[in-house]
């Protein structure tokens, strides 16, 4: 009686969720049964759950590389799968796999489809085949996911996998094709509270990623684990577009779902910003929002052009009642000054009360200045007249434009009676012409689609300046009764710096797109 042929069997499910629905142990079953059906004795098993035959290559893939180097000891005969997809779905690898395992004396079979053999050139083309139609249709039902899966964003329906923070999901009636009632995404209120404050502190107080997460473990707010919020976290938060109503799926994306905004795009384009900036050390971004000195990084020396740092100095008295009282001074500092007395005739230092309150007061200049300035009136004069020229300016292109299309035309008509004889133009002379009058036509294009942008910047332009009218006039209603981070972030988006003399004199230097509101009006403010 000759001996049972030892087999290897492996089964293979590419999602979890195969593996709840029994995919694995029906390809088990019906293995078994046919190996029994064959007299041969399955000696072990092999299951990979959730491993995609075509995203991962054979070489990542363990149960493969195993299985490899028991053929290599000969510890079984026959490697038997369900379908031979089970083995791989890559037409430029898994063939020649399975070509390896035939080689080194393995049979592989499949329970479904028998034994793949290599005794012709059929053989193995039969092979290749094989998978190159695996292949695409993996291809094909990846395409088909990903299509479905942006449908489904365009739709405002929620693809799937736990919400963000700040959403939760919630049946509200809809059925699905299986008659299944399916969830929907909507706003958790307690958890939007959350995100809405996590803006509020970084776009209008200033904080960073850090501070947020110490205030709101301070707070006692922690995330859905019951932890802290960790910086990286608070970052992604940040960044994430689903919080101005926006559904995601791979590159694809919805338009803004009012019903879903959590977050204004203004706030969230404003937190973009200042991601950037800090990562440039820009000045439209405060260096520290914490500390009650409103000028901090923004104060340079009049007389030597050096940046002043703040400096602190405590006093301690006692009052006559006994109450032990401690004082801090604070004050912008030269260095400079300090280091070389003889190079710098400015003061060493200046007060931080009596420089930030001169300061102040023209912001508040600043903002009655603009709000007293009509708003359409304000941004007219500066864009009206350029918005006017560049009009012109496309005009005229445009017919030139048209000119010299006509002429290109007209030369290229010219051809056909050249070649008939009909016309008193030579084959060389209208070659020469109708050359030059595509790169004239070229040039012409070109300048038109330099007129087009222009007008397109001045009116963009129009529209940013807009905007910053309103939030300078929501500005100049917030200072006074905001506090001091919140007004840091305010002067960093006025103020680029502040240069000082002796005796307190200074020199404001705005912000350009300040600048640009302030023209209206001559002479620029100063103080």
């Amino acid at each position: 009686m000759s001996e049972k042929k030892r087999v290897y069997c492996l089964y293979r499910v590419s999602t979890k969720g195969q593996v709840e629905k029994d995919d694995i142990p029906m390809q088990k079953e019906y293995c078994r049964d046919f190996a029994a059906g064959q007299g041969w004795e399955i000696t072990k098993e092999f299951s990979e759950k959730g491993v995609s035959g075509f995203k991962v290559s054979a070489k990542d893939r363990d149960a493969i590389r195993e299985i490899q180097q028991a053929a290599a000891l000969k510890k079984f005969d026959i490697l038997l799968v369900f379908m031979f997809d089970r083995l791989g779905r890559r037409e430029d690898e898994t063939p020649f796999v399975v070509e390896w395992f035939v080689r080194n004396g393995i049979e592989v079979w499949s329970a479904k489809e028998g034994q793949q053999r290599f005794d012709t050139h059929v053989d193995k083309l039969t092979n290749y085949i094989r998978y190159w139609q695996a292949s695409g249709e993996s291809i094909k039902t990846s395409i088909r996911t990903k299509t479905r899966l942006a449908q489904i964003v365009q739709e405002g329906r929620y693809r799937g996998g736990t919400p963000p923070y700040g959403y939760r999901l919630e049946k509200q009636g809809r059925i699905n094709h299986k008659n299944h009632e399916v969830y929907e995404i909507v706003i958790d209120d307690g958890e939007a509270a959350v995100v809405r404050q996590i803006f509020r502190k970084y776009v209008q107080e200033g904080f960073g990623a850090q501070r947020i997460s110490r205030y709101l473990l301070e707070q006692g707010i922690m995330n859905r684990k019951g932890i802290n919020f960790a910086n990286t976290t608070i970052i992604k938060m940040l960044k994430n577009p689903t919080y101005l109503g926006i559904l995601r799926s791979g590159e694809s994306q919805s338009e803004i779902f009012k019903k879903l905004q959590i977050i204004d795009e203004d706030t969230f384009q404003r937190a973009q910003e200042i991601m950037k900036q800090r990562t440039m050390k820009h000045s439209d971004v405060p260096l520290n929002s914490k500390g009650n000195a409103l000028l901090a990084g923004k104060v340079f020396c009049g007389h030597c052009g050096s940046k002043l740092v703040l400096t602190t100095s405590g006093k301690n008295y006692y009052r006559a009642d006994g109450t032990f009282i401690k004082k801090i001074r604070l004050r912008y500092q030269c260095h400079y000054k300090v280091r070389h007395p003889q190079l710098c005739d400015g003061q060493s230092g200046y007060g931080v009360t009596t420089l930030d309150g001169i300061v102040e007061k023209a912001i508040h200049q600043l903002f009655d200045r603009i709000k007293t300035i009509p708003e359409d009136d304000m941004i007219q004069s500066q864009i009206q007249k350029q918005e006017a020229d560049y009009k012109a300016q496309l005009t005229r292109a445009k017919v030139l434009c048209n000119r010299r299309e006509k002429e290109l035309s007209d030369y290229q008509s010219e051809v056909l009676k050249v070649i008939r004889g009909e016309s008193k133009l030579s084959t060389t002379i209208i070659n020469e012409l109708i050359e030059k009058a595509e790169g004239t036509l070229q040039e012409a294009q070109k300048d038109e689609a330099h007129w087009a942008e222009e007008l397109d910047s001045i009116q963009q332009k129009a529209t940013d300046m807009h905007k910053l009218y309103g939030k300078v006039v929501s500005w100049s209603e917030l200072f006074d009764t905001c506090n001091m981070a919140e007004k840091k972030m305010i002067v960093s988006q006025l103020i680029r710096q502040v240069r000082v003399w002796k005796d307190y004199r200074i020199k404001i230097d705005f912000n350009v797109n300040i600048e640009q509101l302030l023209t209206y009006q001559q002479p620029p403010l100063s103080a």
